[in-house]
């Protein structure tokens, strides 16, 4: 397995990264640690988790994940064998986006604590504060890397220009740059990332970890219509890809799939890691089962002809 630099930085990283938004939501604790042991066991230790996963389910406040990968890491004592990205500026609360110095440094002792660690290696913005001058977000990380809290940091749905702003800043002024973007990408939705974006993090040598690379599922197969997503956890994420698109891009994901020997998530994330731009797109699984699919992507070359014809499909 070839390993990514993240950004400007010496921190290297496999070409895939596991999604920790499942541990304590649709994977409990036993089965979050079997996911886990696998993942450490082929290789694969970049783990992205944020403080809000997964406040979003009834009776959890938040930090949920943290403290399922924080337990794993202490009973195995391997974090340092391990790359943790994690996350600050969600509501945890607060009511609002928050990039405030005194949230982040609030919250960064919080996630500490529940990833029983000294440190993480890569602290995203979660989303852009437009109330919080850059400066004063940049300032504050540069305090928590200069105490040793967080190794680098990265921004997660930030707008282009609010991006630029930030790194422009940080090249000005001495203070650490983001050195990677988070951004949603799959063969759903590509507009947010390819033109500008990736232009703008190809020249900057800005890693992009993006997310929701399985669509939230949709490119699984696993639902052949609106009707099946019924009830299902990521419902509202998948709602709106049951179109004409749609069914041309899961056609030819079977179809490559079918050539390939393999899934159609498999298909789904090497087409994402063969992108241009992309470092180490975020893919997840509940359940050991899933898991396969995972590793699979990661080992699975396409050839030219089928990466484009999932570009075509795909093309809106």
């Amino acid at each position: 397995m070839t390993l990514k630099n993240l950004g400007k930085t010496q921190l290297q990283v496999p070409p895939l990264t596991f999604g920790g938004n499942v541990f304590g939501w649709t994977a409990d604790k036993k089965e979050s640690f079997k996911l886990l042991d696998a993942l450490f066991e082929r290789g694969f230790n970049f783990i992205d988790s944020a403080n809000v996963y997964s406040r979003w389910v009834d009776g959890h406040e938040g930090g949920e994940s943290e403290t399922i990968l924080g337990e794993w890491m202490k009973e195995r004592g391997n974090r340092d064998k391990m790359i943790i990205a994690t996350k600050v500026g969600a509501d945890m609360g607060q009511g609002h986006t928050d990039l405030s110095p005194g949230h982040i440094k609030k919250q960064i002792d919080e996630s500490l604590k529940r990833l029983q660690t000294d440190y993480v290696d890569v602290y995203f913005s979660h989303k852009d504060d437009e109330n919080t001058p850059v400066e004063k977000t940049l300032e504050t990380y540069k305090h928590l890397i200069d105490v040793g809290k967080v190794r680098c940091i990265g921004a997660s749905n930030f707008p282009l220009a609010r991006l630029m702003e930030s790194i422009q800043y940080s090249e000005e002024n001495d203070l650490p740059r983001y050195e990677v973007y988070q951004p949603e990408y799959n063969l759903m939705r590509r507009d947010g990332f390819e033109g500008s974006v990736r232009g703008y993090c190809m020249e900057k040598n800005i890693s992009v970890i993006s997310y929701f690379t399985l669509a939230a599922g949709f490119l699984t197969g696993k639902y052949e219509d609106r009707e099946d997503a019924d009830g299902a956890d990521r419902e509202k994420h998948v709602d709106s890809f049951f179109n004409e698109k749609g069914k041309r891009v899961l056609q030819v994901l079977k179809e490559v799939a079918k050539a390939q020997n393999t899934s159609q998530a498999a298909v789904a994330i090497a087409w994402a890691m063969a992108q241009p731009g992309i470092t180490a797109p975020i893919a997840s699984a509940s359940k050991m089962s899933q898991l396969d699919a995972f590793f699979q992507g990661a080992e699975l070359r396409l050839s030219d002809e089928q990466i484009g014809m999932l570009t075509e499909a795909s093309d809106s």
